[in-house]
């Protein structure tokens, strides 16, 4: 071995190729511009000469007009302090037990099946159980009007062998009343238009008091003309009594449903109205015979 340096081959002239760590290290050229690329702080000063440096952006600054108004002075006010009550805390309510006491669960016990009876229908109104009344006061209705509509037209008319409404005049005259034409003329009228409103069960509690005003008139008539007091039919006043009752009940019970007015109140609940027009033919019947004839007819 010796203290001389090994030769690169290059240097001897052969034909390998040198190894880059064999040459010294690269310097660049030194150059009289600064370099694009910025390697320390100054590199970034923009106001060097060789860079196309812009003026610093001034923001606008506002300043008021020498003769614009000078702002409201504002009276500075002591902030008011309002007062809250503080709010009260309410003690927890406990339902279960507390966390002192142990909690014991309770066999649970289920109850056996209970058999439910089917509910009961609500109970029928008075209007739904009227059964057959309907139908028993129409056989009523036809049967006290189809007698009153019947005689009515002897009267007014003489049909069915009646004595016409001259007869029926003269009959007045013959028992005592006065003004006997106009008298017939009202009772002919009156029996055949009551008994058509009874059929029809129209203004039921006003044609019931008509004809209960003639009839009336037709027992005092009958009556005062025997002596003592005679019931039975043909010389009593059965007949007349038994159609004059019969006027009265339907304008206490009204017509029913089966009739013109079966809508109406009175048709199905009769009240203190129907008392009341009962009354006023009464003595719409009684006043006629007073001044009329004002003869006693139970002498």
């Amino acid at each position: 071995m010796t203290d001389k340096p090994r030769e690169h081959p290059a240097s001897t002239g052969q034909g390998t190729a040198p190894s880059p760590f064999d040459q010294p290290t690269e310097r660049f050229p030194a150059q009289s511009v600064r370099p694009s690329i910025p390697r320390t702080d100054d590199d970034f000063d923009p106001g060097a000469d060789d860079l196309s440096s812009l003026p610093t952006e001034q923001l606008p600054v506002y300043r008021p007009a020498a003769n614009a108004p000078a702002p409201p002075v504002v009276d500075d006010q002591v902030t008011e302090v309002i007062a809250r009550p503080e709010p009260t805390v309410s003690e927890p309510i406990v339902s279960g037990p507390t966390a002192s006491e142990p909690i014991v669960s309770e066999p649970v016990t289920v109850a056996a099946p209970v058999a439910v009876s089917p509910q009961a229908p609500p109970p029928e109104s008075t209007e739904q159980r009227r059964g057959t009344l309907d139908v028993g006061l129409f056989v009523l209705r036809l049967a006290v009007g189809g007698t009153l509509l019947a005689h009515g037209l002897q009267k007014l008319t003489g049909w069915w062998n009646g004595p016409g409404l001259g007869g029926y005049r003269d009959d007045l005259v013959t028992a005592g009343f006065d003004h006997a034409r106009a008298l017939a003329v009202a009772g002919a009228v009156g029996e055949v238009a009551g008994g058509a409103l009874l059929i029809l069960g129209l203004l039921t509690p006003f044609a019931g008091a008509a004809v209960l005003a003639v009839m009336i008139n037709a027992w005092c008539l009958k009556q005062s003309a025997l002596p003592g007091l005679e019931y039975f039919a043909p010389d009593g006043v059965e007949y007349e009594t038994l159609l004059g009752a019969a006027a009265a009940a339907i304008v206490l019970t009204g017509p029913g449903r089966i009739a013109l007015d079966g809508r109406r109140k009175w048709a199905t609940r009769p009240h203190v109205g129907s008392v009341v027009i009962l009354l006023v033919g009464v003595a719409a019947g009684l006043t006629v015979w007073f001044v009329f004839n004002g003869a006693n007819p139970v002498i």
